[in-house]
């Protein structure tokens, strides 16, 4: 494994604006090929939606809490930080569906939901003789269908290969879950990559889905043979997931990485909010809270209409594909002291069909059912429960309600939707400690040809060879796509 040392200075200099996961990935890359390097991070927190929180002592995940295994993006960068030893697997309890006359299990041999076989026993309880017969149809359409188009949205794709119950008990709760979006305005190309291209090489959606989900496994298969990373967590294909997580919380991804970054000469100042930029002869200069800094390589790595409007007067042409701002999203965190929860009723979590009565969550999470390193902490009787509130403006198949707001109105849901949920009563005295937290605009909306526009602002932005942009709006949502397209993207830059 490499050393942390600081490598030799190239002379060049860079500034990253940014200290999300993004940011301090692209730092890291840049610092690795001897370039000194400054992060401005405008809050006093390092890596923006992988952050921490402590509610009744423990500290746990404030945001993402797992990571996607369809690449080994985040594996190896654990490897060389040197935590690989910590990469851990769910329990295989498996999560559920809430539909509108009860909960079904989730199917878990599924891409967004999308099953690989519409006659597998989990898939047939939640659709029903009708659903199932109609998703079979898929096979027999012919492979242009839902690919044609330059973009398509999700949902039009699973609408037109395998029907409307396919979207609305299977693809919605799970779209809804991970990204706090209508699937009918999500590109598929952003959210689900190379599932078209599937469908063309093998002829069916259900085809794409299950050669998809045999790629991973296979390529998961071929790291542990070559003992290239460290190998994936023990029981990950028997459970089905296409998660893994980290002993300790994702959390500790970031204490690492910035560790590694100190360790190589990077200067990390947080609270600093970069006011603007503007071209000098030499490169850029950022200013920040009255002071500037000149550097030759500019990374700007935050959220899209934050980087567009920071680069506007720079260059103007970015004005017209400044993306929307994505969905607030809630998290409230409830631990609490439940014996019957031992049980895990309702396996690691539960993702909610938007029409589904009387509930206002989008998704609930069993913390302590799904990781068992958190059970260890916790001991029996003592439960983590993360409720998810923010589905953006557009509810697929639901009409539109009242999304509870206040801290408190949001734990008066969160009491009465983990009830429903857990099929366990749970009241305000079984609350040990609670806390919310809240991520305006986090999740990247990517939506109907979100694809060429990134296409697009990307162009704009390397033409010169100075300046790089990143983040989950330009990669695609969750931990795996920017851990991958970070430092691809800033090599590019030095090259």
């Amino acid at each position: 494994m490499e050393a942390a040392g600081t490598p030799a200075g190239t002379g060049q200099t860079a500034v990253v604006v940014g200290g999300g996961v993004a940011g301090l990935l692209a730092a890291r890359t840049l610092a690795r090929a001897g370039v000194t390097t400054t992060v401005l991070e405008a809050s006093g927190e390092w890596g923006g939606c992988v952050g921490s929180h402590t509610v009744a002592g423990l500290t746990l995940d404030s945001g993402a809490e797992s990571f996607a295994t369809r690449s080994s993006a985040v594996a190896d960068l654990a490897a060389e930080l040197g935590i690989a030893d910590a990469i851990v697997a769910p329990n295989p309890g498996g999560a559920w569906v809430q539909l509108p006359e009860g909960p079904r299990e989730l199917p878990r041999t599924g891409v967004l939901g999308i099953p690989a076989n519409p006659w597998d026993p989990e898939v047939r309880r939640s659709l029903g003789l009708a659903g199932s017969l109609r998703a079979s149809l898929d096979k027999l359409l012919p492979a242009s269908l839902g690919t044609a188009a330059e973009a398509t949205s999700i949902a039009a794709l699973v609408r037109a290969r395998m029907g409307r119950r396919v979207l609305d008990r299977l693809v919605a709760p799970v779209v809804g879950g991970v990204h706090s979006a209508d699937p009918d305005v999500l590109d598929v190309d952003m959210v689900a990559p190379g599932l078209r291209a599937g469908i063309k090489a093998h002829g069916s959606l259900a085809a794409a889905v299950a050669a998809q989900r045999s790629g991973n496994e296979r390529s998961r298969n071929e790291r542990r043979a070559g003992d290239a990373v460290a190998p994936p967590p023990t029981g990950l294909q028997k459970a089905g997931s296409a998660v893994a997580g980290l002993r300790g919380g994702m959390h500790t991804l970031i204490t690492a990485l910035v560790a590694d970054l100190h360790g190589r000469g990077v200067t990390l100042l947080g609270g600093t909010r970069a006011d603007s930029v503007e071209r000098t002869a030499g490169g850029w200069r950022v200013y920040a809270g009255g002071t500037a800094h000149d550097a030759g390589l500019l990374v700007v790595a935050v959220d899209g209409p934050a980087a567009v409007g920071l680069l506007a007067g720079a260059l103007p042409e970015l004005v017209g594909l400044r993306p929307e701002a994505g969905p607030d999203v809630s998290l409230v965190t409830l631990v609490v002291d439940l014996p019957p929860l031992d049980a895990s009723p309702r396996g690691t979590g539960v993702l909610v069909a938007p029409q589904s009565p009387g509930i206002q969550a989008k998704a609930l999470t069993h913390a302590t059912a799904k990781w068992a390193w958190l059970a260890d902490r916790t001991g029996p009787g003592t439960h983590v429960v993360r409720l998810s509130y923010g589905r953006g403006d557009a509810r697929h198949g639901a009409q539109p309600r009242p999304e509870p707001r206040t801290d408190n109105e949001l734990f008066d849901a969160a009491l009465t939707d983990a009830s429903t949920l857990l099929s366990v009563p749970v009241t305000a005295a079984d609350v040990v400690d609670w806390d919310v937290v809240r991520w305006g605009g986090a999740l990247p909306f990517a939506s109907l040809g979100h694809r060429r526009r990134v296409a697009e602002v990307r162009s704009i932005c390397s033409a010169d060879g100075t300046l790089a942009v990143v983040g989950g709006w330009l990669s695609g949502n969750g931990l795996a796509a920017i851990v991958a397209d970070t430092p691809q993207q800033v090599r590019q830059l030095l090259s």
